[in-house]
């Protein structure tokens, strides 16, 4: 059953996540991503499901074992799911590194490298799904290959002069992409692997960066990019806002201060899904910006006014969150806002799971389903993700 019209009734929520990731999403994956004869994942799928490439996404082999394995411990332990998810961190061992440690970004179907590129996210969703692997099997070489993955990340992204630079020095920049990541995947490490001062340190550097140089509160914005000093770079990419980086780096706060009952880290990740909310909302047409300029000029990347899926994804998990942290009703009308929309805009009735391009208006721009960058991890983790909060949301107030 193909479940698309999200419930008005919150006492239905918990079930709807539940069985549209088991009975929609998933079977639309699998077993049709697995690859058996060269190993690991495909992931590139058009509407119905049909193959459009063969060519596989490091990001997609780390992030699809990492939901499968994730669904196994968190929400049943299915046998299929712990042998699917084995079967792409066995591909992802042998094929996803480079002789120098770091990891390739995109490969042929049987392995073979296409691409490498200067940033290194590939080894940070490595690290995660090598994590929950480790906690699924109990093997501890998943255990260190983890925790190398993320040290290589952290030391590639964070070490000055380390990563090949982008542009030249005159006008430096930082991102708040390495340290948003950094938390997410150290929260993700500590969940499977266990507490580790490593994992600490990492999170308490990556948040007070976040709220030192990225959260502008004289402009009431989120900065996507920052001169080192956090002032504002007044060009192009130094005002360029990501409401969808803002959202979803607010949900690993909030999910931060609610492991360490700590209110400051809370407050942080409300006011920053707040400032995302602002700026990134599209009150004519309902559904979030993917880009904006902070003073509200024109963007200079043409996709700027779509809707993408994944930031609906984040805003629906970072504003049921907040509901269930706070119980102020705003936060309700917003994930009702977000959850409806989306629903009614992406989820395809007829062959499942969600379409990843929208126009600004709500129409398909593509059919594609599965890519580089779109693959069995942001919708089915926001399933996941809502089930479990909303299995014991906040009362309205």
């Amino acid at each position: 059953m193909i479940r698309t019209v999200f419930p008005a009734e919150a006492s239905r929520w918990a079930e709807f996540f539940r069985q549209t990731l088991v009975d929609d999403v998933v079977p639309f994956w699998f077993p049709r991503a697995i690859d058996r004869e060269s190993g690991g994942y495909l992931h590139a799928f058009d509407r119905d499901g049909s193959l459009v490439d063969s060519d596989k996404s490091v990001w997609a082999q780390g992030r699809m074992a990492w939901m499968l394995l994730t669904m196994h411990q968190q929400l049943e332990p299915r046998a299929e799911w712990l042998e699917w998810g084995l079967h792409g961190i066995g591909f992802l061992l042998r094929h996803g590194f480079d002789q120098d440690g770091r990891m390739f970004f995109q490969l042929a179907r049987d392995g073979h490298p296409l691409r490498k590129r200067r940033y290194a996210y590939s080894e940070s969703f490595a690290a995660i799904a090598l994590a929950v692997a480790a906690k699924a099997t109990g093997n501890g070489a998943f255990a260190d290959r983890a925790r190398a993955c993320f040290e290589q990340f952290v030391r590639w992204n964070f070490t000055p002069g380390l990563m090949p630079a982008k542009n030249t020095n005159v006008r430096p920049m930082e991102s708040i992409g390495p340290r948003m990541i950094a938390i997410a995947t150290a929260q993700e490490l500590r969940r499977n692997l266990g507490p580790d001062s490593l994992w600490e340190r990492w999170i308490d550097r990556c948040v007070d960066e976040i709220d030192r140089m990225f959260v502008n509160r004289d402009r009431r914005v989120v900065l996507e990019n920052v001169a080192p000093d956090g002032s504002v770079v007044d060009h192009f990419d130094g005002r360029i806002l990501n409401p969808g980086h803002s959202i979803e780096a607010a949900s690993f706060l909030m999910e931060e201060g609610r492991q360490r009952d700590d209110g400051r880290m809370t407050d942080l990740g409300l006011e920053m899904l707040e400032l995302g909310w602002e700026r990134g909302w599209d009150g004519e047409y309902g559904g979030l910006f993917y880009f904006r300029d902070l003073d509200d000029r024109p963007v200079q990347e043409y996709w700027h006014d779509m809707k993408f899926w994944w930031p609906h994804d984040e805003a629906m998990i970072a504003t049921l969150m907040a509901w269930s942290l706070t119980g102020r009703k705003k936060y309700c009308d917003w994930f009702r806002e977000v959850a409806e929309w989306s629903f009614r805009n992406f989820a395809d009735p007829e062959h499942g799971e969600w379409y990843g391009y929208l126009h600004r208006d709500g129409r398909v721009s593509t059919t594609l389903k599965g890519g580089l960058w779109k693959s069995f991890f942001h919708h089915p983790r926001m399933l996941l993700k809502c089930h479990q909060i909303a299995d014991g949301p906040a009362s309205e107030s």
